[in-house]
């Protein structure tokens, strides 16, 4: 009789416990391989942006065969800023963040992986562009600001009680919006129009973060094997990144020393 449990109601309040003791260190695994993912993606981001850079301008006049602004261009340099590769560039990271959204499903968590972290090195192609038209100081300070701001953001969007599933349509009006009156301005070349872009993109952006990872946090099932989890993880780290990369670039808009 001395093995009788008179509160049985306490192994299931242990049981409970451990669970969510369980589930709540699986969740940190699982956010921390979604940051983990995301960082490296950016690393390896600026990484090919610089290197893209140092093998496309020039500190000599002599050797460079075009100039962009107070830039001078390799041979490298004028075939990839200045003949019609240019559009292929610009267009590749869209082309393969279309692909890895619509085909993550169907693919292998690794394949998923070498996807990302392929179109995180063709973005940074894309966006070492940026290096002809600000000036770096201000790069790496708009780069500071927008990390600072990011993760309080995605902090808020974590930790938050408040359910903010209520932003995802009104987010995804101002992207559509902000896409078309990118399109439009093309044409225009209207600064005042690009300034209220940038204003508009960032506010947009700061609210996707938040969205975004609470979205993800509510993304984690305990029950999700490890195939599952990874292509859940490389899923939210894609957004994120986009996240992070559009507000940067709304920013530096907004705040860049123009070369």
């Amino acid at each position: 009789m001395s093995t009788f449990n008179r509160n049985p109601d306490t192994s299931y309040s242990v049981a409970g416990t451990r669970a969510d003791a369980a589930i709540d260190q699986g969740l940190r695994s699982y956010m921390l391989g979604v940051y983990n993912y995301m960082t490296f993606g950016l690393a390896l981001t600026g990484l090919f942006a610089l290197g893209t850079v140092f093998l496309a301008v020039t500190q000599d006049p002599s050797q460079a065969v075009a100039q962009i602004g107070n830039s001078y261009l390799t041979s490298f340099g004028a075939t990839l800023y200045g003949s019609p590769l240019k559009w292929v560039v610009m267009l590749a990271p869209l082309g393969m963040v279309m692909f890895l959204s619509f085909r993550i499903q169907s693919m292998s968590a690794s394949a998923a992986r070498t996807t990302f972290l392929v179109y995180a090195a063709v973005m940074g192609i894309s966006l070492s562009s940026i290096f002809l038209v600000y000036t770096g100081g201000s790069i790496a300070r708009v780069f500071f600001i927008t990390s600072a701001a990011f993760a309080g953001l995605s902090l808020f969007g974590y930790t938050t009680k408040k359910n903010l599933s209520g932003m995802g349509s009104f987010l995804m009006m101002g992207l559509i919006g902000i896409v078309i009156a990118s399109i439009v301005n093309i044409f225009l070349g209207s600064s005042a129009l690009q300034f209220a872009i940038s204003v508009i993109g960032v506010l947009v952006f700061a609210g996707l973060t938040a969205y975004d990872t609470q979205q993800i946090k509510e993304m984690y099932f305990h029950g999700d094997g490890e195939e599952a989890s990874m292509k859940k993880s490389i899923m939210g780290a894609l957004r994120l990144y986009l996240d992070f990369i559009n507000m940067f670039l709304m920013l530096l808009q907004l705040f860049g020393n123009r070369d």
